[in-house]
C-alpha cells in the first residue's frame, strides 16, 4: 500500500505557475501583494490542519497500515499538498524579491549607501509598501444578511455590501466561495481584512476596509452570522 500520508507531490522547485506569471518579472508592489497571500493562505491552511489536531508530518494510517477513521485523510493530504505548492511558489517570491532589492541598494545615491547596513530590511519594507497602487478590484461575491450582534455586523459588513478581498481571497482564487469558508476556518478568532464595495448613492459607491474576527462565542450560526452569496 502507499504511503498514504506522504504528500502528494514533491519538493523542490515551484510545481506550477504562479497566478501573475513569471516572479522575475512582476513589480516589487506586485511581488508584495503576493507575498502577502501566499503568507495569508499558509497561514489558513495551516489553521486547516491545525483543527485536525495533525500537522504536515503526522501518519494517517493506523499501524497496520489502515486509513485513521478518526480525520479526514483526503482533506488533509489536499492540503498538505497545497501548502508544499504555496511554499514552492512562496520560496520563488523571496528569491526574485532578494534579487530587486540588491539592484535597487546598488542603485541609490552614496548617501544612501552609507546608511548602516541594520536599516536596509526596514527601508526596502516601506519602499515595497508604499508602492502599491491603491486600484479598485473587482468583486466576487455579496453580503445578503447580516444577523445582529454577529462578528459580521461587529466588523461593519451590511447586506447589500460587495466583497472584493476577504483575506487572501479575490474574484481569480475564490473557487465558488470555496475559499472563503477555508479562510474562515483557519483564521478563527484572528483578524481577516475584508474590502468590500458599498453603495453609498444611486451613482456612487464607497470603498471600505473592514476588520472581521471569526468566533464562534457570538451566540449565533456559524463563525459570521452572514450569508455571502457569489456574484
Amino acid at each position: 500500500m502507499d504511503n498514504i500520508h506522504a504528500p502528494t507531490v514533491p519538493a523542490g522547485p515551484s510545481s506550477r505557475p504562479l497566478a501573475n506569471g513569471n516572479a522575475k518579472h512582476l513589480s516589487f508592489a506586485e511581488l508584495q501583494v503576493k507575498k502577502e497571500s501566499l503568507e495569508a493562505e499558509l497561514k489558513a491552511l495551516g489553521g486547516v490542519l491545525d483543527s485536525h489536531g495533525v500537522n504536515m508530518a503526522t501518519p494517517l494510517i493506523t499501524p497496520d497500515g489502515f486509513p485513521r477513521a478518526d480525520i479526514d485523510v483526503a482533506q488533509i493530504r489536499t492540503t498538505r499538498a497545497r501548502i508544499i505548492h504555496l511554499k514552492n511558489d512562496y520560496k520563488d517570491i523571496m528569491n526574485t524579491i532578494e534579487k530587486h532589492l540588491h539592484e535597487h541598494f546598488a542603485s541609490i545615491q552614496d548617501t544612501e549607501e552609507a546608511a548602516p547596513a541594520s536599516t536596509s530590511t526596514g527601508r526596502a519594507e516601506n519602499l515595497l509598501g508604499d508602492s502599491i497602487p491603491a486600484t479598485l478590484e473587482e468583486p466576487f461575491a455579496k453580503v445578503n444578511s447580516v444577523a445582529a450582534g454577529s462578528p459580521a455586523e461587529v466588523a461593519g459588513l451590511k447586506p447589500g455590501d460587495e466583497i472584493q478581498n476577504f483575506g487572501y481571497v479575490n474574484k481569480a482564487n475564490h473557487d465558488d466561495l470555496k475559499k472563503v469558508a477555508e479562510c474562515v476556518q483557519g483564521n478563527e478568532n484572528e483578524t481577516i481584512l475584508v474590502k468590500v464595495s458599498r453603495r453609498v448613492e444611486s451613482s456612487r459607491r464607497q470603498e471600505l476596509q473592514l476588520n472581521l474576527v471569526p468566533r464562534r462565542s457570538w451566540g449565533g450560526r456559524g463563525l459570521l452570522g452572514c450569508h455571502i452569496i457569489p456574484l
